[in-house]
């Protein structure tokens, strides 16, 4: 049973980053500037995107490959509940209730990502083994 719960939270680690590096990936380059106007027309300082892009595409491969796994997976979930709260909750908008739901979703699996472990199949459980 052990092996099948590592082999599981291996997916959901391969699986959960997903949206997180792509999103980041896209906002370098020509989506820069957009972003950058959205997040200050939500009230959200500029200056924060290069953190934003750092969160989604270093804690995404992070989580990814197993590293600081529970750290980066609370950070993720402060970060996605934000996101939630200032980016989605005007459900007047189309699409903002969705994208609230699904904001909440994600948070709820890297909270459960957070308080479980990274399983046998990443970089922590190997420097644990070494430490």
């Amino acid at each position: 049973m052990k092996k099948l719960d590592d082999s599981a939270l291996l997916v959901a680690r391969v699986l959960m980053p997903i949206l997180f590096i792509v999103a980041g990936y896209g906002k370098l380059g020509a989506g820069y500037a957009g972003t950058q106007q959205y997040m200050a027309a939500m009230g959200v300082p500029g200056f924060l995107l290069p953190l934003t892009i750092l969160l989604e595409v270093g804690g995404g491969l992070a989580v990814l490959f197993g590293l600081l796994t529970r750290s980066v997976a609370l950070i993720t979930v402060v970060f996605t509940l934000l996101t939630a709260f200032i980016f989605h909750a005007d459900f007047t908008q189309a699409g903002n209730q969705i994208n609230f739901m699904k904001n909440l979703t994600i948070a709820g699996g890297y909270l459960l990502l957070a308080v479980s472990s990274p399983g046998a199949f990443s970089i922590d459980r190997l420097l644990a083994k070494k430490g």
